[in-house]
């Protein structure tokens, strides 16, 4: 099997980022994109899906970091579809239900080669420290339509965002750690590819 790694670079007027990622990783992992608390988040998406990740980004801050999350959510995108090749082997499926404290995230993935995410989750709060609780979303939609899968999230009940942030991004790196596993050689596609 061929390594299955990728490196991505992008460089906007508004964004400049490198990101590398290997899916037979351990879940280790360099976050710095100048968003602390996204930081956070991209952490617990490399250790809970075991895929490796480096992401290094700069951003136009001085506005706000709607920009950064999205351009890191198109580059983490770009670095899944290449690292999978042509999907040969991969589970394709995953599922994650995660507990933090008072909230519950469900995230199910679907590496179909085709975009769409559903996205439930309410927010108590509109910030988390400096960071705007609606770019989760932003990310989400950047990564799922640029990775080409679906991704479903949903928070049936939470009431600390910290918490509901926390969940969803475990939740989502167990599922897609569940769904880029090798389980077999052949497409998981009655199609014959992905």
């Amino acid at each position: 099997m061929a390594d299955r790694k990728a490196k991505i670079q992008r460089k906007t007027n508004e964004t400049d980022i490198v990101v590398e990622m290997n899916l037979d990783g351990q879940g280790r992992y360099e976050i710095d994109t100048g968003v602390g608390f996204f930081d956070h988040m991209l952490t617990h998406l490399s250790k809970h899906s075991k895929i490796d990740m480096t992401v290094k980004a700069t951003g136009d801050l001085e506005i706000d970091a709607h920009h950064t999350i999205e351009d890191v959510g198109i580059c983490i995108g770009e670095a899944l579809c290449e690292a999978l090749v042509d999907k040969k082997g991969i589970a394709r499926y995953g599922n994650s239900t995660v507990p933090m404290e008072d909230a519950k995230a469900v995230v199910t993935v679907d590496l179909s080669g085709r975009p769409f995410l559903v996205y439930k989750a309410d927010f108590p709060s509109e910030k988390i420290g400096e960071f705007d609780t609606e770019c989760v979303e932003e990310f989400l939609r950047s990564f799922s339509t640029v990775g080409k899968f679906n991704l479903h999230a949903e928070v049936p009940y939470g009431t600390n965002s910290h918490h509901i942030a926390e969940a969803i991004f475990k939740a989502t790196g167990q599922a897609l750690g569940a769904a880029v596993k090798i389980v077999g050689d052949d497409i998981p596609s009655t199609k014959g590819m992905l």
